[in-house]
């Protein structure tokens, strides 16, 4: 059981326990809920009346029970009809928009208009006091909301690629509407859902207790709420029991939808609940003060550090040196853990993630020794930006589209330096001039979309160097660039590094002829785990691991051998056979490496990574 399903036990179990209470009402050993007493009236709790007696001698467990019939019937009625009528007038709005989108959204909004209590009194004294026409009433009410919530996602999903690729393969609109949008659009339709219930359910107790709602005899928290009011000096707990009752439900229904958004949505964040109910992890704790680094300690020094998600490992034992004035090249295939790697050094692993072992030595300007795995967010953010920096892949996704990007530059200088007025500008010029943006003071007006892929990069690259950062983290900063302007931005890379003495540089990348021309050293990655590593020219001219062969072997007219990959995915770690992980796509793997036994040192076959190969060749 995943932690977002085991979240949803308790808020699920609570509000299955009222949904049950309510629904069997009937055959629950209740008292009559319209029997009077008069004699016995405001009486306290006793053996025949848990709650007490009302101002009319009526059980008060018996009422509350059946009120929470009505007012769950009502508000979770309307709740789910508004929302089936909304979100279909949002996603055919959405999606097709023009005179559909006039004809659904733009005419459900006119409601928006009308003051909410102002409409439901109306439709309630045209249609008469009653149930059914509360329900229609609240239901008229929230359509637009759900409209509204529908058609924003709906907007925000129909131009992605996926539905694109939907529409490129003739799917039916209507079958991308259900089958491809409408999952994407359930998270906030939750939200949406455990607000119009909270929402619904006190509008019907205000218009009961206004006596436009649930009729008399039959019982609702609001009517309850409406005759305790005039006993509060009497019988104070008559107004207790179904406000509470009212507050309870309201809590419950909204924890439910919460827990069943992050259920439902994979890209919600579900690993460790609120900030304040995670454990801490090794990684989490408070770092160890700086102390001072040796005269010849490298800029970064990774030792053993791990990553992981849950209980799995993402990242497994990384060992990695940058050195003064070094360039490294993190190589590998996607979802090797290249980039994770490289967000472990600013602190800027997803929420989901955490460090789980080993560290990362760092040596300031100041020659101090800090920990980047282990510095907490106040920590990591003086360095960040300052001392450590990064360069994005995406540099379109990176920037923000509503700032012009001098505003950019300029406030990645002030989150580290007290540089204001025509100084602060001079610095932006001077930083877009120094990255070859041409006419860099008409550039710094620009706004992100109205430059090019290069020179969107170029701007990337300003902010990252901004303040000379030591250590420059360059994540496959080329990989979107055509052939000309890659080249051009690696010599940018290149000019920056001559210039900055002393800058260390990671360059993350899976282009083993970008490596070629710009890294000192490579670190190869291969699952998770470093294969090999060391000058380039030595690994490049004498390959001891078979992946790293295989690298050499994909590139375009490199390699004298290729080594043949078999066909199909590589098999999961529980799936995968006795023996090395390598030996699906390696030319070397003999019956050796796929029938290696347990071994104390790696007591689960199949999760071996020892390479007999390597090991000859070594």
């Amino acid at each position: 059981m995943s932690r977002s399903t085991r979240k949803l036990i308790l808020p699920g179990t609570i509000a299955a326990l009222i949904v049950a209470t309510v629904l069997l009402a009937p055959v629950l050993p209740l008292q009559d809920v319209r029997g009077m007493d008069i004699p016995n009236r405001f009486a306290g709790p006793s053996a025949a009346h848990w709650l007490g007696q009302d101002d009319f001698g009526r059980d008060v467990l018996a009422r509350l029970i059946w009120g929470g019939r009505a007012s769950l019937f009502i508000a979770v009625g309307s709740a789910l009809f508004a929302a089936i009528i909304g979100t279909a007038l949002g996603l055919l709005g959405g999606y097709f928009r023009g005179v559909v989108e006039l004809l659904t959204v733009r005419a459900a909004e006119i409601i928006l208009c009308l003051p909410p209590l102002l409409l439901a009194l109306l439709v309630v004294t045209i249609l008469g006091a009653g149930t059914w026409p509360l329900v229609l009433a609240l239901t008229i009410l929230y359509t637009p909301n759900y409209a509204r919530v529908v058609y924003a996602a709906t907007q925000q999903v129909r131009g992605l690629d996926f539905v694109t690729a939907q529409r490129s393969m003739g799917t039916h609109p209507l079958k991308i509407l259900v089958r491809t949008i409408l999952p994407n659009v359930l998270p906030p339709l939750l939200v949406q859902m455990s607000l119009v219930v909270a929402s619904a359910m006190v509008i019907e107790s205000g218009l009961s207790f206004l006596g436009l709602g649930v009729v008399p005899p039959t019982p609702s928290w609001g009517l309850m709420i409406r005759s305790a009011r005039g006993a509060m000096e009497v019988a104070p707990l008559l107004l207790v029991w179904p406000s509470l009752a009212l507050a309870g439900t309201i809590l419950t229904f909204n924890l439910l939808c919460d827990r069943l958004q992050s259920a439902l949505d994979p890209r919600a964040v579900t690993a460790g609940g609120a900030l304040w109910l995670r454990p801490r992890s090794a990684a989490a704790k408070t770092p160890a003060a700086p102390v001072e680094a040796p005269a010849d300690a490298p800029l970064l020094e990774i030792r053993d550090m791990s990553i992981a998600v849950r209980d799995m490992e993402l990242v497994r034992r990384v060992s990695l040196t940058v050195r003064p004035g070094e360039t490294v090249a993190l190589v590998g295939e996607s979802g090797s853990g290249k980039t994770l790697t490289g967000l472990a050094m600013t602190g800027l692993l997803p929420d989901t993630l955490r460090v789980t072992g080993g560290s990362a030595l760092y040596t300031t300007r100041e020659g101090k020794a800090v920990d980047l795995a282990k510095l907490d967010e106040e920590g990591i953010r003086a360095l960040r930006g300052d001392e450590v920096s990064m360069v994005f892949q995406d540099a379109a996704a990176a920037l923000n589209p509503v700032l012009r990007i001098g505003e950019q530059v300029a406030e990645a200088i002030r989150a580290h330096h007290d540089l204001e007025g025509e100084a602060l500008q001079t610095r932006v010029v001077e930083l877009l001039r120094h990255v070859g943006i041409p006419d860099p003071e008409r550039r710094a007006r620009a706004y992100p979309h109205e430059l090019s892929g290069g020179q969107r990069q170029r701007a990337m690259i300003a902010v990252a160097v901004a303040n000379n950062p030591r250590l420059l983290i360059a994540d496959e900063p080329t990989t979107a660039l055509d052939p000309t302007i890659q080249a051009q931005i690696l010599q940018l890379f290149a000019q920056l590094k001559r210039e900055t003495p002393g800058m260390g540089m990671i360059f993350v990348t899976h282009d083993l002829a970008v490596v070629a021309e710009i890294a000192d050293r490579v670190t190869v990655m291969y699952a998770g785990e470093v294969v090999e590593e060391g000058p380039v020219a030595e690994v490049f001219e004498r390959p001891r691991h078979p992946y790293t062969a295989a690298l050499i072997a994909s590139v375009p007219e490199g390699g004298a051998e290729r080594l043949t990959a078999i066909p199909g995915s590589v098999p999961s770690p529980r799936q995968m056979p006795a023996g090395c992980r390598f030996a699906p796509r390696c030319a070397f793997a003999t019956e050796r490496c796929t029938a290696h036994p347990p071994t104390a040192e790696h007591p689960a076959p199949g999760r071996v990574t020892r390479c007999f190969h390597w090991e000859n060749v070594t």
